[in-house]
């Protein structure tokens, strides 16, 4: 029996393990103070489920090579707070850091965040997994210190440098 169980482990439970600690499930976000770099960025307003975010984003950097604009980093403006609005409520600006020399056409909404001081959180992990640690880490930083979430924040996934390397997200919260 012992045998068996030695079996299952290393056959089952010890590749899962290895994928998810890869994938940044152990990790931990790290909290600072700091003044955020500007972002000019393309977006589509996004209203519904914030699981569906990452498609409505694929979708429109789709519209972005069609345009022949070259997407940078994801960037997402979260302008509702998931934990209190209904899941058919969420609403964001979802989209892709672009050159400020791009030419646009006139349908494509263009932002620019200025450098402001931040509250940031960070952490490495997989694009799927990274939102809800940083966010996690942000929540207990500030009921720590006594202080309430505030929105808009802005997030900004930077991918790794190769296939075997997790990307970066960065949650950026107005300080």
């Amino acid at each position: 029996m012992k045998k068996i169980w030695m079996g299952f482990l290393f056959a089952f439970v010890l590749p899962i393990v290895v994928v998810l600690a890869w994938w940044g499930i152990f990790r931990h976000a790290s909290i600072r103070e700091t003044t955020s770099a500007p972002i000019h960025f393309a977006w589509v307003e996004f209203h519904g489920d914030l699981a569906d975010l990452p498609d409505a984003q694929d979708k429109f950097r789709r519209v972005l090579l069609d345009a022949h604009i070259a997407p940078g980093n994801p960037v997402v403006v979260l302008l509702s707070d998931p934990r209190h609005t209904a899941k058919n409520r969420q609403h964001a600006e979802a989209g892709y850091e672009i050159s400020p020399q791009a030419k646009l056409p006139p349908a494509i909404q263009v932002s620019d965040i200025p450098a402001r001081k931040v509250l940031r959180s960070e952490v490495r992990a997989s694009v799927l997994l990274a939102p809800s640690i940083a966010y996690q880490g942000l929540f207990d930083y500030l009921q720590s210190s006594g202080r309430s979430f505030k929105l808009p924040t802005v997030e900004v996934y930077t991918p790794g440098n190769s296939i075997n390397e997790m990307g970066t997200l960065t949650v950026d919260m107005a300080d």
